[in-house]
């Protein structure tokens, strides 16, 4: 009646169960927590020009180069539920064309035991910030804002924008590049 094999499976399911349930207990003990810290961004250069877009028929588009400082004290988002933070930096602003342009330029992964004071002084943007025509030229409206996926150990993946962003204008005139 009672043989080996139905009293693995019983072991097996009631394991099971208790793990679930530790799992379920992980996820909501931290599932309502904030995780919103303040951010101090500062931009040091911007840089405008105009290139080639190889999409189009002989089309230019505008090409952005940010130059940025980062502060930010990270240690009241990590707990015993979070794995890791991917940190990103993204631009968005309004053209002619588009009501809402949004563009990641600047990335990094936080894991846990890693140094959560983001001190960083004069970083380049890491991926191209390119306008699909000339919507940068002159906008003096492009929010820089640092947002964060935390990376838990159970539950869900919550998206988080810090509570500091900064408003950039981008100049008038293209930079031209010398040749010699």
């Amino acid at each position: 009646m009672n043989t080996a094999l139905s009293r693995a499976n019983s072991l097996f399911a009631f394991s099971l169960s208790v793990m679930a349930a530790l799992t379920f207990g992980c996820f909501i003990t931290t599932a309502f927590k904030e995780r919103v810290v303040p951010v101090d961004i500062h931009v040091s250069r911007v840089m405008l020009k105009n290139v080639e877009d190889f999409t189009g028929p002989r089309e230019q588009s505008d090409l952005g180069f940010i130059t940025f400082d980062i502060n930010a004290n990270l240690l009241p988002i990590f707990d015993w539920n979070v794995k890791q933070l991917f940190l990103y930096l993204s631009a968005e602003y309004s053209t002619r064309n588009n009501a809402l342009n949004q563009v990641v330029l600047w990335d990094k992964i936080v894991l846990r035991g890693d140094n959560p004071l983001l001190t960083m002084k004069d970083i380049k943007s890491k991926y191209f910030f390119f306008d699909d025509g000339n919507g940068l030229k002159g906008n003096q409206n492009i929010t820089l804002t640092l947002s964060w996926n935390v990376v838990p150990n159970a539950g869900i993946l919550p998206l988080v924008s810090g509570s500091g962003h900064i408003s950039v204008p981008f100049p008038e005139a293209y930079e031209t590049t010398k040749t010699y």
